[in-house]
């Protein structure tokens, strides 16, 4: 039972890793946002924004895959 529970616990772990860069750019843009860093106004605001969040996104994407090859790996043993 215990190595159910640690499996489920390490499963859960690589999610979290793998949408870490996905939030932490979303929180950027709320970040700047809300301490009015960034203007209506702004110019190129819209790519940054974009550029932001495909860099996040992109990291998460990366990120997931790396866990998915691992663990399709054979393991010698």
């Amino acid at each position: 039972m215990k190595t159910s529970v640690k499996t489920n616990v390490f499963n859960l772990l690589k999610i979290v890793t793998a949408f870490t860069p996905w939030v932490i750019s979303m929180y950027t843009l709320y970040w700047l946002e809300y301490g009015g860093i960034w203007h209506p106004e702004t110019m190129h605001r819209d790519k940054f924004t974009l550029i932001i969040l495909v860099v996040g996104m992109g990291l998460s994407f990366l990120v997931g895959s790396h866990f998915s090859a691992v663990k399709k790996k054979p393991t010698k043993h």
